[in-house]
């Protein structure tokens, strides 16, 4: 099995280029393919939705099954077992909780002056359309993620589009997640198709302000494409994540924990990072036995991983670790030092940071409270974690008395007269009041 090691020292600036970009490499190479898919949903909506979901999912369906009818709520209800229902709502409970705490106050003013007042209104997003993956399994953890901050913001319209089942369907878990969220309104599309779907709108699926959700590396191509069209919100491609380790650390824990990610694609990224090359070798030893344990489809997917964009990278000291995280800006952070707070200070870009050997990314993953869904591919730097914010819109206030305006019309039109906007400053010098 080929695992990647790496010393940090050693690596030419392409491999390290590489290594830095990892899937976004994949995504740029993908926007040629995945253009004509975007104009086919364009110019004839539903027909190109059904036509993809055969080619690309296999799935024979019809555009008047798209929609998710109150019947399928029903059944899934039914069908799904208690004990995964009580862990729906265990999880969603914490996210609610989470989520309302963001929640900013809904109109503030400060007075900058005597007589100026200036300040915010906050107002939901119009509509959004959530996509939720199902390529290499369901994800009723997402819908729990997205769909209950867009509700908590008080976003009017809700869609899903979720990939079906090979039967058709939609899984029972992410219906039953969509209705503990109070969503209903579910369509069974996935890939470039859905997005294209929710940004153009077809005669099933509606047209939205908003896409959200990660998706593969053809998906991401798809927003990027979009971009302009619809919001396409965060960049959320294939997984990745960091454990970040020192000589201290438990080398079956960063094993096991390094298999956390690299079990969703083989286009995600799982490195260790550490500056002890004995816990590197120890880690390397050990996850061939562990990866024989997994299924053969994740088996796959982590030696795969391991040979592509994933791996063992090793420093020369921990300050050299910290700065490899942040110049590569993971989506999840998993710090297994001997005393991780010691170093939360110095970690800049990324997407969530999980402390400790108590917090495995599997408990932030699905029922911590705070959001999943992370920015990937290197966007840590200037994007957040998913939150009600991403559902939200400011919009600038102000307000001025007579003494306000007094105080600040020179001001305003001498900035005027000298950028060269002649009516900005006529709408002050010829101002009459009564």
């Amino acid at each position: 099995m080929n695992i990647n090691f790496f010393k940090l020292n050693e690596l030419s600036a392409a491999d390290k280029k590489k290594l830095l970009r990892r899937a976004e490499v994949d995504i740029e190479q993908l926007q040629a393919q995945v253009k004509p898919i975007i104009q086919d949903v364009k110019e004839n909506g539903d027909s190109a939705i059904v036509k993809y979901s055969k080619k690309f999912d296999a799935v024979d369906i019809k555009p008047e099954e798209l929609k998710v009818k109150d019947s399928e709520f029903e059944k899934a209800g039914l069908s799904l077992d208690s004990l995964m229902k009580e862990v729906i709502k265990v999880s969603a409970e914490n996210i609610r909780k989470f989520h309302e705490s963001q929640m900013p106050v809904p109109i503030w003013f400060t007075e900058l002056s005597s007589g100026v007042m200036a300040g915010e209104k906050i107002t939901p997003v119009n509509s959004v359309g959530i996509y939720v993956p199902r390529g290499k399994g369901s994800f009723p953890s997402v819908m729990l993620m997205l769909c209950i901050p867009a509700k908590i913001a008080g976003v009017k319209k809700i869609i899903v589009c979720t990939p079906p089942q090979k039967d058709g369907t939609v899984d029972d878990a992410s219906l039953v997640a969509a209705e503990i969220c109070g969503v209903k309104e579910i369509y069974k599309a996935g890939g470039v198709q859905a997005i294209a779907g929710m940004a153009y709108g077809t005669e099933t699926i509606a047209k939205v302000d908003k896409i959200i959700g990660p998706g593969s590396s053809y998906v991401s191509a798809a927003k990027r494409l979009l971009f302009g069209t619809v919001d396409v919100g965060l960049p959320a491609g294939p997984s990745e994540s960091v454990i970040l380790a020192d000589e201290k650390a438990d080398p079956k824990i960063a094993a096991l924990d390094l298999l956390i990610e690299a079990e969703h694609g083989p286009d995600s990224t799982a490195l260790l990072v550490t500056h002890s090359e004995k816990l590197g070798q120890e880690v390397k030893k050990l996850l061939p036995q562990l990866i024989e344990k997994l299924p053969e489809n994740r088996k796959n997917f982590c030696i795969s991983g391991f040979s592509n964009y994933g791996g063992i990278i090793i420093t020369e000291s921990i300050e050299e670790s910290i700065d490899f995280v942040n110049d590569f800006a993971p989506e999840h952070l998993e710090v297994l030092i001997e005393e991780p707070m010691s170093i939360l200070g110095k970690i800049e870009n990324a997407g969530e940071i999980m402390l400790g050997k108590y917090a495995p990314l599997t408990i932030s993953n699905f029922s911590l409270g705070p959001n999943s869904t992370l920015p990937t591919g290197g966007f840590a730097k200037t994007f957040s974690a998913v939150s009600v914010h991403d559902f939200l819109k400011r919009s600038s206030i102000g307000y001025l008395t007579k003494q306000g305006y007094d105080t600040l019309k020179d001001v305003a039109r001498k900035f005027a007269e000298y950028e060269g906007f002649p009516a900005h400053a006529m709408a002050i010098t010829e101002r009459k009041f009564d």
